[in-house]
């Protein structure tokens, strides 16, 4: 006898907490959070183009991550937010589709931009007299392109596989967006096909990004030890020493929600983790990957200053009536 499975078509989202004396807290937190995230990469995109001395290889594929951070965070926090202050917590079944479908794409899509950088500053330093030649116009939009190629196609395939189960346990996703590891969990069909297609999506991906990350890392080190000033070897290993802290947050946190077979427990823990790289990432990568950069600063300065005596040039108003 063939059992009749009612059609789900929309979803309730959990989100980080179901006591409602929180909610208005945690909306004033995440909104304030995410008008920050969304000025500092805005700013850091806007800044990079209008100065000329930031036309640089570097500066492009960070315009990038800040485009890339932007969106992703953008994909999930409207829909957290307006939770925090609705009755009705609920998003429809395309809805989902395309938060999850977006999410998986633009993590993706971040991996390899940050391998991208990491590779670009390996060349910076370890072969500066070919650098501009390595890292041609050509090759820099192709470095870029190719991450939003591949992380949009791979993240259409994990969404379908995900969308293709049946789901008839329940229409209550215990997170606050369309994530993999609860949506399996309500699946009724067979999800061996899905957690091993996440399992070995998230593996590879995770795994060899991280790897031209680290290798690339491991030449500068390298390069920097050779370095005769004990200054200069210091400012080289500040740099490369928060750039890494950045990687080992977005990649640590990612590790522990997605290699790991979704459990209740890991359900609910993956809420907490998600936080990390959906909301701390992005506010922290424009201060760790360029206020702290000295070209940066400089093109803040001046442009601060362009702005303050374009302001101070402009003719006093007139009470005059014009005839």
């Amino acid at each position: 006898m063939k059992r009749k499975f009612t059609k789900i078509t929309e979803f309730i989202l959990l989100g980080l907490t179901d006591r409602p004396e929180l909610q208005p807290l945690l909306f004033v937190l995440f909104l304030f959070v995410y008008l920050v995230t969304v000025l500092g990469n805005m700013g850091m995109m806007a800044l990079i183009r209008l100065d000329s001395r930031l036309h640089k290889p570097m500066y492009f594929f960070l315009s990038n991550l800040a485009f890339v951070d932007l969106c992703y965070t953008s994909t999930a926090t409207p829909q957290m937010l307006s939770n925090f202050l609705s009755d009705k917590k609920t998003i429809s079944f395309i809805g989902c589709f395309i938060q999850c479908y977006l999410f998986i794409a633009l993590l993706l899509t971040e991996f390899y931009i940050l391998a991208a950088m990491a590779y670009d500053r390996y060349v910076a330093i370890c072969n500066p007299l070919r650098y501009s030649v390595k890292m041609s116009r050509q090759v820099c939009i192709c470095l870029a392109m190719c991450p939003y190629a591949y992380g949009f196609s791979d993240g259409l395939l994990q969404a379908i596989l995900t969308f293709r189960m049946t789901f008839c346990k329940s229409n209550v996703i215990n997170h606050f967006y369309c994530a993999d590891p609860p949506l399996i969990k309500l699946s009724c069909s067979n999800t061996y096909i899905k957690e091993h297609a996440m399992l070995i999506s998230a593996s590879l991906n995770l795994s060899s990004s991280l790897t031209i990350i680290l290798v690339s890392y491991a030449f500068i080190i390298a390069a920097i030890l050779r370095i005769k000033s004990a200054e200069g070897r210091r400012k080289a290993f500040s740099t490369c020493g928060s750039h890494m802290m950045a990687v080992t947050l977005f990649y640590g946190t990612l590790f522990c929600m997605y290699v790991r077979p979704p459990t209740d427990k890991t359900v609910e823990e993956s809420k907490i983790i998600a936080v990390f790289y959906t909301f701390v990432s992005p506010l922290l990568n424009p201060l760790i990957y360029s206020l702290r950069n000295k070209d940066v600063k400089q093109a803040m300065r001046t442009i601060f200053r362009q702005n303050v005596i374009r302001t101070s040039s402009m003719p006093p108003f007139s009470n005059k009536i014009l005839l």
